[in-house]
C-alpha cells in the first residue's frame, strides 16, 4: 500500500492528471477504434466541479479518481493509476476512498462503467466485491456496468 493521501485535485493538478490517465489508458488503444473515453475528459471542469481526487505522495501523484453524483448512487467514473505505481495498491485505495466518499455522501450504493475491451477490470472489481449489472453501448463505447451495495 502507498503512503500518499488522497485530495480533492485543485487546477495545478489538471496537466498531470491528464498525464497519469493517458498513461494507464493507451496500452488499450491499439484494441479501440477510438480512444477511451477518460482519455477525451475534461479534466480543468472536473476539478472545477470538486468530482476529481488525487493520490498524492507529496512527490508525486499516482492516481486519480473521478467522482460523480447521480440519482441514488456515486458513479466511480474514472480510476487510473500512474503505470509505475501499478500493483502498489493504488487502485485499491483509490477504490476504497470511493466507497467511503459514498457512504459518506449518504449513498447505498456505488457504481461504475468499463470498456469491454477492459475485461480484466472486471474480474478486478468482482475480487472487490463488486457484481455486474449489464452490458451495453453507451456514448459510442461497449461497456460492462458494475455496482457495489454498501
Amino acid at each position: 500500500m502507498t503512503n500518499g493521501r488522497i485530495r480533492p485535485a485543485i487546477p495545478s493538478d489538471a496537466d498531470t492528471i491528464r498525464a497519469v490517465v493517458d498513461a494507464a489508458y493507451a496500452v488499450y488503444l491499439p484494441q479501440m477504434d477510438k480512444p477511451p473515453g477518460p482519455m477525451l475528459d475534461d479534466y480543468d471542469a472536473r476539478i472545477a466541479a470538486g468530482e476529481a481526487f488525487v493520490l498524492d505522495t507529496g512527490a508525486d501523484i499516482l492516481g486519480i479518481l473521478i467522482l460523480i453524483d447521480a440519482n441514488g448512487h456515486l458513479l466511480l467514473d474514472n480510476i487510473a493509476t500512474a503505470p509505475g505505481a501499478q500493483g502498489q495498491g493504488v487502485g485499491r485505495q483509490l477504490v476504497s476512498f470511493a466507497e467511503s466518499e459514498a457512504r459518506r455522501r449518504g449513498y447505498g450504493e456505488t457504481r461504475l462503467y468499463t470498456h469491454a475491451v477492459m475485461a480484466d477490470n472486471v474480474a478486478y472489481y468482482e475480487n472487490l466485491g463488486w457484481e455486474e449489472t449489464h452490458r451495453g453501448e453507451q456514448a459510442g463505447y461497449q461497456r460492462i456496468f458494475m455496482r457495489k451495495r454498501l
